[in-house]
């Protein structure tokens, strides 16, 4: 990955905090390589760190206890820099390819419970990767220069294959003469609602916009991928951020909408609306007028930068560390966006440095959160309960900070 100016919203993100994607919800219940026994494998990505170098995928049955280390241990992956989706019970690593296509690469479980690669082929480089119906939808979105259309892929989660395409120019969806960037894909109902940032991508101020404090929701068919609205509000501003998910939906088929209204304009944060959450009630694609979460204000003034659903209306959110700000170490919190509660959670560590984010696994019972967190003392995988807030500390993991957990079946 080019490590520029113009990747620098992308290094500060990954600073802040480290990425996890797994798609629970969706992940099926294949087989793996053998006859499904209703047992459980935790996969644990870890970085050393070491230049060009990614991650190493290890294995655990349990990560409640015990420790797993990176020295002598796991499946070393390429490159520099890997991203992870669990979907049809097939764990997939995507390489980031610099801009040009990278090797996906497909693993499942033998009947024993070995991870083992399935297969390998290349796709190109994307910024949106999420599961929808048996498929995994990658978006390849342009963000300055004279490109402004945005390549969707659907990968057929199964057999590992593109089966189809489509595209989306995105001066013409932004219609500000500005450009959209699809911050993520969620499967609404049959659909697939696609927020996204509208950005100058000029280049100087790629991220930038002169709109911070507007919402978009592009809503397409599928599997077509026909762009059939675009949702807007002006109560806060775009859901989820770079890479990141900003758009649930719960076990009601109601959607919502997280955002950290941090819009900026020549990397000066512009937004004036606050960091809230907005809905759109099932079978419409509209904003409920009516529902309005203002988490800036329960919270005491600080702002959303990811979120994982729990289960029930209760979302683990990591919080900016400074106030007001869109910076700082890393603070988690519950919500509750049914009764528009907010609770900070208790029983973590001094010091985060960072924290799985996007997709974090939950336990089997659905009442909690299963993350990595990374501390200057060490890494460590914790639960998070939805209702009490209360972290527990359970596996450690050596020679590595944590960058994803997922779970396969076998």
């Amino acid at each position: 990955m080019k490590r520029g100016s113009k990747l620098a919203l992308f290094a500060a993100f990954i600073a802040f905090t480290t990425f996890s994607c797994s798609s629970d919800e969706n992940s099926g219940n294949g087989t793996g390589g053998g006859v499904d026994t209703g047992k459980t494998k935790y996969i644990i990505t870890a970085t050393t760190g070491a230049v060009g170098i990614a991650d190493y995928l290890l294995t655990a049955d349990d990560v409640t206890t015990g420790t797993v280390s990176t020295i002598g241990n796991g499946i070393e992956q390429d490159g520099t820099y890997r991203y992870y989706i669990t979907a049809e019970n097939n764990f997939f690593s995507l390489l980031y390819g610099q801009g040009n296509p990278g090797a996906v690469t497909t693993y499942n479980l033998t009947a024993e419970g070995k991870l083992q690669k399935k297969s390998d082929f290349q796709a190109e480089t994307v910024h949106v990767f999420a599961a929808v119906n048996k498929d995994i939808l990658t978006v390849k979105v342009p963000r300055s220069g004279a490109a402004s259309i945005a390549q969707m892929y659907k990968i057929d989660a199964t057999k590992s294959l593109i089966t189809g395409e489509a595209q989306q120019d995105t001066k013409i969806l932004a219609g500000n003469g500005e450009r959209a960037f699809f911050t993520w894909a969620t499967q609404v109902g049959d659909k697939v609602f696609m927020p996204y940032m509208s950005i100058k991508g000029d280049g100087l101020d790629n991220f930038g916009t002169a709109n911070p404090d507007s919402t978009w929701v592009a809503v397409y068919n599928y599997p077509e991928l026909k762009l059939e609205k675009v949702i807007k509000d002006n109560r806060t501003s775009y859901l989820g951020a770079y890479f990141t998910n900003g758009l649930f939906q719960d076990e009601n088929g109601d959607a919502y909408g997280f955002s950290g209204a941090i819009a900026t304009s020549n990397t000066v944060m512009t937004s004036t609306k606050p960091s809230a959450v907005v809905k759109i009630k099932k079978g419409t694609t509209e904003f409920d007028k009516s529902y309005f979460f203002n988490v800036q204000e329960k919270s005491g003034g600080y702002k959303i930068s990811s979120t994982t659903y729990i289960s029930k209306g209760k979302f683990l959110l990591l919080m900016y560390g400074n106030v007001g700000k869109n910076n700082g170490a890393v603070k988690m919190a519950i919500a509750d966006v049914y009764n528009q509660t907010f609770t900070w959670v208790t029983n973590t560590p001094e010091t985060l440095t960072s924290v799985t984010s996007r997709y974090n696994i939950t336990t089997e019972d659905g009442n909690s959160a299963i993350i990595g967190v990374n501390t200057p003392e060490g890494s460590w995988i914790y639960t998070v309960n939805g209702t009490t807030a209360v972290a527990t500390r359970g596996m450690k993991v050596e020679g590595g900070q944590i960058t994803a957990i997922q779970k396969l079946k076998y």
